[in-house]
């Protein structure tokens, strides 16, 4: 039985405090977060190279780069 994992990812409220105040304090938090969460990783992971482009562009974030 082959089950896809649905990640929380897109709609975690700690992004969306991110998003719409990146200089809060839960927005710093969940911006540091993401540097070691294994569910962001397999999130991020999953996601198409554009959409992880996007990601790197508007989040600053640089790891899991095979490139």
């Amino acid at each position: 039985m082959n089950m896809e994992k649905k990640h929380n990812c897109p709609q975690c409220p700690l992004r969306q405090r991110y998003d719409n105040d990146p200089k809060s304090l839960l927005g710093r938090f969940w911006r540091w977060h993401i540097n070691f969460c294994p569910g962001w990783k397999a999130y991020f992971t999953s996601l198409s190279e554009e959409e992880q482009s996007w990601i790197r562009a508007n989040y600053g974030f640089n790891k899991y780069n095979d490139k």
